[in-house]
């Protein structure tokens, strides 16, 4: 008879906001016997974990992993084979910059059932809970979404900055604290506006949300000035400008 393995549950968490978990993450926390999370979801998601459900706690810390991937990977794999349903729990959407791919890679190799639960990505929460629309017709009719944290064994960037300083629209950069002063250098040095307005926000959708705002030419020096920290999400475009006037309703988001 062939061993009955558990099934796999990639899921986002959304960027933080608990009201803000889609109605299946929400029942699959509650009823999924191992929960493989890491920090991104925040702490208000993790604590919401069921004491029932084995946790296992991966880490992914800015700079501070508690396991690789790959360890992530082989523990997730080892649990479903041992007949257990586990949820890996992903901030924002498993897809988006969240190495669900990956993942789900290695679980078809390995023959174990899995499934992807979409989450609100941060890329449009996040500034949305800023009075940041990503597009308006006004200011901006295309968006695009990039990493600011690429795979550092890579020998060549795949970011196009020469392409992106010539996108007419709003850029939103995942991860992009560490790197921000070489992205602005970057998209200024082939020829993007220095004026360009930009938003850092720090712990998006949670009640200590914090919002950066300056242009291509200062937002590094304002950033170091802050104190800014990951997890953040980096807005480049005239939409920014936006926040002046939809930002005052931040507040009501957490009332």
């Amino acid at each position: 008879m062939a061993q009955k393995y558990g099934k796999v549950y990639l899921v986002g968490s959304g960027p933080g906001d608990p009201e803000l978990l889609t109605l299946k993450a929400r029942r699959l926390l509650d009823t999924t016997e191992v929960v493989v999370y890491d920090q991104l979801p925040g702490k208000a998601i993790i604590d919401s974990i069921p004491d029932s459900a084995e946790k296992i706690d991966a880490g992914k810390h800015a700079g501070d992993h508690t396991l690789t991937q790959d360890e992530i990977n082989a523990v997730i794999i080892r649990k479903a084979k041992e007949g257990k349903n586990v949820l890996r729990l992903k901030g924002g959407d498993p897809y988006m910059f969240g190495r669900g791919g990956e993942e789900a890679e290695e679980l078809i190799a390995e023959g174990i059932e899995f499934e992807v639960v979409p989450g609100i990505t941060s890329a449009v929460a996040v500034p949305a809970y800023a009075g940041i629309p990503v597009t308006h017709r006004d200011h901006a009719s295309m968006v695009t979404f990039i990493t600011g944290h690429e795979d550092p064994t890579k020998e060549e960037t795949a970011l196009d900055w020469e392409t992106l300083a010539k996108f007419d629209g709003t850029i939103v950069i995942f991860m992009g604290v560490k790197m921000l002063g070489r992205n602005v250098g970057e998209l200024i040095k082939f020829g993007k506006d220095p004026k360009t307005p930009v938003a850092l926000i720090e712990k998006g959708t949670r009640p200590d949300q914090r919002v950066t705002v300056g242009t291509l030419e200062n937002i590094a020096e304002v950033s170091k000035e802050r104190g800014v920290k990951a997890p953040a999400i980096t807005i480049i475009g005239n939409v920014v400008s936006l926040h002046d006037i939809l930002g005052e309703q931040v507040s009501n988001y957490f009332d």
